[in-house]
């Protein structure tokens, strides 16, 4: 049977995406055409009322079918009038519909940073192409290493992200962990947290280097499941286990806009003894959730 359930919440994500497509397209086509960046803008405000409605039309089932127990804990200066950078933990695909349902319209729409093949998924990655989604290509180590002007690539389009997203009230959205959580990984990378991989401080410093001033805040998300390793299939079906979700305000540090996080050491070691804090105190979060009461 909840195999059954998952199929028709599959087959519900397909249909809503379909008809929600035909708008999409039909503004994407217009943007493309359109001349200037001010007409520009006002298509991406009619992007992103269709893109609001086409996450609302799911939120609107998976809350009636799936009945996922969700508990929330969210700041009162949360407002969809203003500039965030969301940062979170990650464990599976069901983190983005978790975060929606706790956050859809209290704050504005939501950008991720998306990997470079996403982009290539039918609607959904030309719709985040459109709504101007930061895009990283995530190179290996080694290419690097043999080209370091690739990592040049990732920095300039978070850059144009960010300096797009001043233009209208934006929710940056950004998995720090850059992968999901899974226990092999967190020894394989010796990380010094129970419940954390390592967060990444380079995409996030752009972020707030560029637009920190513009920023109203930073909303910390720490993202609990009852049941370890859920998946999206698990969600689908209706068979998740209940799920904490605690949001905390935090302001970006008055020495944070303007940085050089990859030319200025100083800078770079401030921003990541910041970031490890925050994630010293997530991992407490999560040791108490996972603590019987």
């Amino acid at each position: 049977m909840s195999a059954l359930k998952g199929i028709v919440s599959l087959l519900l994500l397909i249909v809503i995406t379909l008809f929600w497509g035909i708008p999409l397209f039909i503004l994407i086509i217009v943007k493309l055409v359109t001349p200037t960046r001010r007409w520009r803008r006002q298509v991406l405000l009619g992007l992103i009322h269709v893109a609001q409605n086409w996450l609302g039309s799911n939120l609107w089932w998976m809350r009636r079918w799936l009945k996922p127990q969700l508990s929330t804990q969210l700041p009162k200066s949360l407002s969809a009038h203003k500039w965030w950078l969301v940062i979170s933990n990650h464990q599976s695909w069901t983190d983005i519909f978790m975060l929606q349902l706790a956050l859809h319209r209290r704050i504005p729409m939501p950008r991720f940073f998306l990997k470079r093949e996403l982009i290539w998924l039918p609607i959904v990655g030309q719709a985040c192409w459109a709504l101007e989604f930061p895009f990283m290509r995530r190179y290996s180590r080694t290419q690097l290493e043999r080209n370091p002007a690739l990592a040049n690539i990732d920095r300039e389009a978070t850059i144009r992200s960010c300096r797009q997203a001043r233009e209208v009230p934006s929710a940056l959205y950004n998995f720090v962990e850059g992968t999901r959580f899974t226990p092999a990984k967190r020894d394989a990378q010796a990380s010094p947290y129970r419940h954390l991989l390592r967060p990444k401080a380079g995409g996030i410093a752009q972020v707030l280097s560029v637009m920190g001033d513009r920023l109203d805040g930073i909303l910390d998300v720490t993202i609990h499941y009852v049941r370890p390793q859920p998946t999206f299939w698990r969600f689908l079906c209706g068979r998740e286990a209940a799920v904490t979700l605690h949001a905390r305000h935090i302001d970006v540090p008055d020495w944070m806009p303007g940085g050089d996080y990859h030319q200025d050491p100083y800078y770079k070691e401030r921003v990541h003894t910041w970031l490890n804090g925050i994630w010293e105190v997530k991992d407490g979060r999560l040791d108490a959730f996972s603590s019987p009461s």
